[in-house]
């Protein structure tokens, strides 16, 4: 696999080195941790956005993260290189959601347009405790609309054609 080729579905970061043997320490970034256990290859992406594939020796979860062990990876010096560095998988292997269910980085990119005109862009997925919000950029990126993600507002997704079609009620794109 090309790394630089393919787009990535990042599912953790490191955040520190543990013990002796060459072990990271990562948040977790998918909601599905259990992904670990079929994945014998992650791409290391680092802050200055180059790519390397590293081989997943070991993995165990610690708390509300997840303890990495790469193989070649063998010293706290070595281990210390990969801080700060994102890790993923090719999107083709994500998990897959059911039907009506995407994930954020499906949704960010999307133009966002009422029948009767285009809102912006999705820049994010804003997630609160209770319905999401898609967080949309005017065309001029001098305004943001925060549209709750509810079916009574949200009439089409297509993330393949990379469109959403809202119907808000009054008054929700003044606020």
């Amino acid at each position: 696999m090309n790394s630089r080729d393919v787009d990535l579905v990042i599912v953790a970061h490191a955040v520190r080195t543990r013990g002796l043997k060459g072990e990271v320490v990562a948040e977790l970034l998918t909601d599905f941790p259990e992904r670990f256990e079929n994945v014998s290859r992650l791409i290391a992406i680092g802050p200055d956005g180059n790519r390397r594939e590293v081989e997943l020796e070991d993995f165990w979860f610690q708390k509300d993260r997840v303890v990495l062990k790469f193989k070649a990876i063998d010293t706290i010096e070595s281990a210390h290189e990969l801080i700060d560095h994102n890790f993923a998988v090719p999107e083709t292997e994500a998990v897959p959601l059911p039907e009506s269910h995407y994930y954020d980085w499906e949704l960010e990119g999307c133009e966002v347009r009422t029948a009767t005109q285009p809102l912006g862009k999705v820049k994010s997925v804003l997630r609160t405790g209770g319905v999401e919000l898609l967080v949309v950029a005017n065309a001029d990126e001098t305004r943001d609309y925060l549209l709750p993600l509810a079916d009574s507002i949200v009439l089409e997704i297509n993330p393949k054609e990379k469109y959403i079609v809202v119907d808000p009620p009054e008054g929700l794109l003044d606020l």
